[in-house]
């Protein structure tokens, strides 16, 4: 089986890779990644999905491409440069807001069980603030992280911190998680 068979990229998907470049931004999602973002986005039709951590847009332009036109998507980011090339390419969606914000400040403001799905690629959400941000999930909603297998933009350190969030994932109380060894590493949590 070949992984990257028939991805479907989304429409902008090629502009925003042409300015992630440009811009000399190394933390983008990989193709996968999206691929994998975009079948979970359509599984919440109507739903309220979180993005932490946008980058340049490239994961937000998968989860758009598999949300349904009722769907909602909020992506946030700290860096206002990067977010201005995921304006540029997908700021027209209807379906997106776009919050430029400190995110362990924006998140701690948020109601609990506000969101479908939660894509937290990002410090805030994923190695800080983890239980304020599960707690903002439905039940049934689904928490996707990335980047859990090593990379090599990883800092000092980063590969313990990556360990222990594994380990406290495996097992969180009220969740159902699977982690993948694809990708660049994934885990998937859904509230039960």
């Amino acid at each position: 089986m070949n992984d990257h068979l028939h991805l479907r990229e989304p429409a902008a998907l090629a502009a925003l890779w042409a300015d992630t470049c440009a811009a000399r931004f190394d933390m983008a999602s990989a193709p996968l990644t999206g691929s994998l973002l975009r079948t979970l986005a359509a599984t919440k039709p109507g739903g309220s999905l979180l993005e932490i951590g946008s980058g340049t847009g490239l994961s937000t332009a998968w989860l758009l491409d598999g949300m349904s036109e009722h769907a909602a998507l909020t992506t946030l980011d700290s860096d206002d440069a990067v977010l201005q090339i995921l304006r540029q390419h997908l700021g027209n969606d209807p379906r997106l807001t776009v919050v430029h914000a400190d995110g362990d400040a924006w998140l701690a403001g948020l109601a609990p069980a506000s969101f479908d799905l939660i894509f937290a690629d990002a410090w805030p959400g994923k190695y800080q603030a983890l239980h304020e941000t599960l707690a903002l999930l439905k039940p049934g909603g689904l928490y996707v992280v990335d980047d859990m297998l090593p990379q090599p933009n990883w800092p000092e350190g980063h590969a313990e911190k990556a360990a222990a969030l594994l380990d406290t994932l495996g097992t969180l109380p009220g969740f159902h998680t699977t982690a993948l060894s694809w990708a660049t590493g994934m885990v998937l949590a859904v509230r039960r």
